[in-house]
């Protein structure tokens, strides 16, 4: 196993890697600064576009030409092309101390993604479905920090979580409704160090791995829940993991900076980083994209 900095472009709060095998392309945000970068799989060729606002998440359209980004303010198209940025539903107008944050796509094309308090404190987000045909539907409530959604290999389990929960959760997932129901513990992690759940993937395999934020360890959890793996990061603010590369088997890692709220540990570095770990002898699956 080996890792590099792969790119420096001084984020402030980097997360959500999406790697897409039809551009052979990674792409990843800055949610602070509102930004949406992409390079290629050696950390080259790097382009950006600005978003006016915050940005969770992010997850390539069909046609490759855009995006769909969960915003401060809502759901809103991305044009590549144009740069242009629309909003097409924003779910919590009444909500103003809330914004959107982690999202990913099931492989039917339907975009999940939920919501936080931005002092992470109250429990008022929610988790929502953004189905191809821009339907919005909300899925869950009662959350904080809505992170790491992702899905099992066979499309079967959804997992997520409320960051501050200190667990981890599957529910069944119904791929052909995209409904997902009997929500339970997958996984519960040791936050005694300071640590906290943050971004998901699951790889080929159907192993989970998570970013712990504010411990710099990434966890590999087997099917039944238990600690497979860690990793050690040269950093401690590691927000998000996502397969890639040519072959699928490059393990990308954003980190932040300094933390976004005071009550949270350590100063932290000036800037975060890309990592990419290699030699990992796993692969990943492939990203789908929005109305796929």
């Amino acid at each position: 196993m080996r890792i590099d900095v792969l790119l420096d472009v001084k984020t402030t709060l980097g997360e959500g890697p999406v790697w897409d095998v039809g551009q052979q392309r990674l792409y990843f945000i800055d949610s602070m600064d509102g930004r949406v970068f992409r390079c290629t799989a050696d950390g080259t060729e790097v382009r950006a576009w600005d978003v006016p606002g915050k940005i969770g998440s992010m997850v390539l359209r069909k046609d490759g030409e855009g995006a769909i980004v969960s915003l401060q303010g809502g759901f809103h198209r991305l044009d590549f092309n144009t740069g242009d940025c629309e909003l097409f539903h924003d779910p919590e107008p009444d909500l103003p101390a809330n914004r959107l944050n982690d999202g990913k796509a099931d492989r039917k094309g339907r975009f999940f993604a939920g919501s936080m308090d931005t002092m992470e404190e109250g429990a008022n987000g929610a988790l929502y479905r953004v189905d191809p045909d821009f339907t919005v539907t909300k899925v869950d409530e009662g959350i904080i920090c809505s992170n790491g959604p992702c899905f099992s290999p066979d499309d079967k389990t959804f997992y997520f979580q409320d960051t501050w929960t200190g667990e981890i959760w599957a529910y069944d997932y119904d791929i052909e409704t995209g409904t997902v129901s009997n929500r339970r513990t997958f996984a519960k992690i040791d936050g005694s160090n300071g640590g906290a759940a943050d971004g998901s993937t699951v790889d080929a395999e159907g192993y989970l791995w998570n970013a712990l934020v504010y411990e710099g360890k990434l966890t590999r959890f087997a099917p039944d829940g238990t600690v497979d793996r860690v990793i050690d990061m040269p950093v401690k603010k590691v927000t998000s993991v996502n397969f890639g590369g040519p072959d699928m088997d490059v393990l990308y890692v954003t980190s932040m900076a300094k933390p976004p709220l005071p009550r949270f540990p350590g100063d932290g570095p000036l800037r975060g980083s890309l990592f990419a770990i290699y030699d990992l002898g796993i692969k990943g699956i492939p990203e789908p994209r929005f109305g796929a």
